[in-house]
């Protein structure tokens, strides 16, 4: 039972997820500090106060406090924007330019002019119809 855990625990995909984790609360927590730390003020500069939090009203007594779905949407967007921002523009532009930098392949195969099959490129005759080909 043991070593059927170990083996489970040393998949490969198991230990990327950890990894994965591990890297997601660290960025988590940077992201936290910014929109704490650096986004809230200006927000607090711009509207006068760092937090929504206090936003609230009253119905028959019992208050609706607002203003704390007001700041986890706003905590959200950031998130979501610093995730975009920090992690899917700069893999897409990454990818963009594996893609630029990969050389086409020279092809092995042709089509016959007659039959179209492939043949390969050096071949003279089709191996299907036995025509002659360039």
């Amino acid at each position: 039972m043991l070593k059927d855990f170990k083996k489970f625990i040393m998949r490969g995909n198991v230990i990327d997820l950890a990894v994965a984790v591990v890297i997601g609360a660290a960025f988590g927590a940077i992201v936290t500090k910014l929109v704490e730390k650096v986004i809230m003020p200006l927000i607090a500069a711009l509207i006068g106060q760092p937090s929504f939090d206090s936003l609230n009203f009253t119905v028959n007594g019992s208050t609706v406090g607002y203003g704390y779905v007001l700041t986890a949407l706003v905590n959200f967007l950031i998130v979501a924007a610093a995730i975009f921002f920090m992690v899917v523009v700069p893999m897409n532009h990454a990818l963009a330019l594996a893609a630029k930098r990969k050389t086409p392949e020279d092809p092995t195969e042709k089509k016959c002019p007659y039959c179209l099959s492939d043949i390969p490129v050096k071949a003279t005759k089709c191996s299907h119809c036995t025509s002659s080909v360039k």
